[in-house]
């Protein structure tokens, strides 16, 4: 009976992953979005190169002097008792080690109510996954472009089952001063399970992105394109709740295009007014919209925005997006230079 329980709460928490690749990798957690900057501008931005010290959790390659001595804490409250979130820290050993970036990426289930085969209380039991990552990123020679990565040690814990795995991101980005602009691309969750949850391994999910961004130069405006999921073709999965019927009551499959993975692929962002203490941001992922579409009802699904104040040495985030057809979420975020 522990077996069928830890079963359906997998598949409960399975929920968490609204609008993901998901069901075919573990520790889906890895992919998860809790940075509100993130959250706002799509999901995720992988060119950002600046204070933001969580950024080099999507993308090691990102990790700058800038960051040094920043503390980033996010959260994100999602359905029910589920919680998620990450605390990120860089130091800058000096000018010539480059930046060392340390970060934590956890995701708590909470509570559930055990019952045996007759509708007996068994207890409560619990779920929760975290990974511990380290990163560093260098230049290539005198060139225009940095790489990095990160080591990550992932455990996982799901009623009585629990796993432990290991993985790596490697990352690398162009950066071109003189336009402003900046292209990267990011290997993410390179790894495998070290012990398994019940003597099966499974892979990591793992997911390439490729991202674009440029700083306008006469309007205060940085716009982002991701390509994300570059792993999987095709991206989309036909809706049996869009199939037609004729007459005879023959169905026919939603018919998904060529056009239509490629959009899926796609996120779009924009920050307004990036280098100043007032940000506003705004994104839409059209995979997420599509996803999450109602027939014949609007719900603004791949829509987000958020903004940023700086407040002295503290920048508060907050943005609100849906990931679920069920609710939306919030997002909130708190940077602290500590220098």
């Amino acid at each position: 009976m522990r077996q069928k329980l830890a079963l359906l709460f997998i598949g409960c928490c399975s929920y968490v992953a609204s609008a993901q690749l998901g069901g075919e990798s573990t520790y889906q957690f890895l992919n998860l979005v809790s940075s509100p900057r993130q959250a706002a501008l799509g999901g995720k931005v992988i060119t950002n190169v600046d204070y933001d010290v969580t950024q080099a959790l999507y993308n090691p390659a990102t990790i700058n002097v800038e960051m040094d001595n920043q503390l980033a804490l996010n959260y994100t409250s999602h359905l029910g008792a589920i919680s998620y979130g990450t605390a990120a820290y860089a130091y800058t050993y000096d000018r010539r080690t480059q930046t060392f970036h340390a970060g934590i990426t956890y995701v708590n289930y909470g509570q559930f109510e055990g019952y045996d085969e007759e509708g007996n209380k068994t207890g409560t039991f619990s779920g929760g996954e975290s990974a511990l990552s380290l990163g560093y990123a260098t230049q290539l020679g005198r060139s225009n472009i940095y790489v990095g990565g990160n080591l990550k040690l992932i455990t996982s814990k799901l009623e009585q089952y629990s796993s432990f795995g290991a993985a790596v991101d490697i990352g690398a980005i162009y950066i071109n001063e003189n336009i402003n602009f900046n292209a990267a691309l990011v290997v993410r969750n390179l790894g495998t399970q070290i012990t398994t949850y019940a003597g099966q391994h499974e892979p990591l999910p793992l997911e390439i992105d490729l991202g674009f961004s440029q700083r306008l130069e006469n309007v205060p405006i940085r716009w982002h394109l991701t390509l994300e999921n570059l792993q999987q073709w095709p991206i989309a999965v036909a809706n049996p709740a869009r199939s037609t019927s004729d007459l005879e009551g023959n169905k026919t499959s939603e018919d998904v295009s060529f056009l239509s993975n490629v959009i899926r692929h796609t996120i779009i962002g924009a920050e307004l007014f990036p280098e100043s203490g007032f940000n506003l941001r705004f994104g839409y992922s059209f995979r997420r919209g599509e996803e999450l579409r109602i027939v014949d009802e609007r719900n603004f699904s791949g829509l987000s925005a958020g903004i940023g104040i700086k407040m002295n040495k503290l920048r508060f985030s907050y943005t609100y997006a849906r990931y679920s057809s069920a609710s939306s979420s919030s997002f909130f975020g708190l940077n602290i230079d500590l220098q």
